[in-house]
């Protein structure tokens, strides 16, 4: 394979496969039942094929088709647990690995970007990939001047390919959407698919990384590698050791686990407020947690990929903040007026305060208490609240309007939720809300929380 699978009609294929694999498999399992086989083992069997199936399909393919699946992978807390186990181990693959490019078209794509004489950047340049993911793959190398820097690499053709996936997965998003129960896949494809040209521009993503870079130089809690070199597509960063969030997911302790997510929160708020960039790509695969001596409570979030964000000069709108205060205050009119001015009720809709009020109390239920604990089951509570047709906030969930400007934030922060549930970290959310979000100042929230501002360290590790 010399580069991403390119030739549209393979690709469509491949991609068209999938909705007939699924219903092949159907079929099968309702033999398998007439035969005599329980419903729960023909059921777990038909989840790990097809997860098998899909996500193999997509690590293969890399360009949209891996994208989509990575965005999908931070949902899977929201699964059934009876059916979590095969998707989980899929999906964990495509936030930290994907099939590898040749070394001769690697090679190509730097002798583009640098020139033929491209090994004199380097002192050193190891050929296998250390990472790989939807566009394009990553290499440690050591910069000319002795530091150890990443080497990320563009997949000839990516363009290409992840305009025709994303094109072709919309066409059966439909099909797609019991995979996540309560996720409705059409808008996250098609907002994919909007930012295909910013996901492309390594110089646009070596602009954003290096004013992050800038802005958290020296910060205790977050880690930015700073930018070494950019050329046509190729991104040269200082390299960044680490344990990735996937296996902390699986296997860090729990005070590992919560210092990451407590990080997380902090990240998303503070590092919008302090530099106007929303990281929109929040994915296991696009963090570590650097260690700094023994103590899990003094380590560092690192934080890489900054080819998608959201550009936030004011950052978060302060009608976020003020509608969650609001919410948490119980203010049901004042918080029902706020969203029909925003866009988030059409005029022509007409709903009860107190049920949508009711509707949102649940979701921001991390915001009510000191420290809330994200886990699974509670995701797929939610999950299932908003997907059942027999529950009230179904359909007020279908009647609510999310405006344009608002659509990659929500995606965010419920990718990150996601990320939360999968850490199952505990995390003292409201104090980065108070900290961070501008407009948020529940009344009931006063006097609860410790003075100057987002928690240092020591008063996590003492909590």
């Amino acid at each position: 394979m010399s580069d991403l699978p390119r030739k549209a009609f393979t690709r469509t294929a491949k991609l068209a496969a999938l909705p007939l694999g699924f219903a092949g498999r159907s079929a099968w399992g309702i033999g398998k039942r007439i035969g005599g086989k329980s419903a729960e083992l023909v059921g777990r069997e038909l989840q790990q094929r097809t997860a098998e199936q899909l996500f193999k399909t997509l690590g293969e393919l890399k360009g949209g088709a891996m994208k989509f699946g990575q965005a999908l992978s931070v949902f899977e807390s929201a699964l059934p647990e009876d059916i979590a186990g095969p998707y989980r181990a899929a999906l964990t693959k495509l936030q930290e690995a994907a099939p590898p490019l040749p070394a001769a078209t690697v090679h190509g794509v730097l002798a583009e970007g640098f020139g033929e004489d491209w090994r004199e950047y380097f002192s050193e340049f190891d050929d296998r990939p250390a990472a790989a993911a939807s566009i394009g793959q990553v290499h440690r190398a050591v910069w000319h001047d002795g530091r150890e820097v990443a080497v990320k690499v563009q997949y000839p053709g990516a363009g290409e390919a992840l305009l025709s996936d994303l094109t072709q997965l919309g066409r059966f998003a439909r099909l797609l959407g019991p995979l996540i129960p309560g996720l409705d896949i059409k808008p996250l494809i098609a907002e994919l698919r909007a930012r295909v040209s910013e996901e492309l521009d390594y110089a646009l993503e070596a602009k954003a990384q290096a004013a992050c870079a800038e802005e958290f130089a020296g910060d205790p809690d977050v880690l930015v590698p700073d930018v070494v070199h950019q050329a046509d597509q190729v991104l040269v960063t200082e390299w960044m050791d680490g344990i990735p969030l996937a296996k902390l997911i699986a296997e860090g302790s729990e005070a590992e686990r919560d210092r990451a997510g407590q990080l997380l929160a902090r990240f998303l708020f503070s590092g919008t407020a302090r530099t106007g960039l929303l990281h929109a790509d929040p994915h296991p695969g696009n963090f570590r947690l650097v260690k700094d001596g023994d103590d899990p409570a003094h380590w560092r979030l690192g934080v890489l990929d900054f080819g998608t964000v959201d550009r936030l000069p004011g950052g978060l709108p302060e009608t976020i903040g003020v509608a969650l205060g609001m919410t948490l205050d119980g203010e049901a009119e004042a918080v029902y007026e706020l969203l029909r001015a925003e866009g988030f009720v059409k005029e022509d809709i007409d709903l009860d305060p107190e049920a949508v009020l009711d509707y949102l109390v649940p979701i921001i239920e991390p915001a009510a208490v000191e420290r809330f604990t994200f886990t699974r089951s509670w995701m797929r509570t939610q999950a299932a609240r908003i997907a059942d047709p027999r529950n009230p906030a179904h359909q007020l969930g279908r009647q609510l309007n999310l405006p344009p400007s608002y659509l990659l934030i929500h995606r965010v922060t419920l990718s990150t939720i996601g990320v939360l549930c999968q850490l199952g970290a505990r995390v003292r959310m409201r104090d980065e809300l108070e900290a961070w979000l501008p407009g948020f100042a529940p009344e009931h929230a006063e006097g609860d929380r410790p003075e100057g501002g987002p928690l240092d360290a020591n008063a996590e590790a003492s909590a």
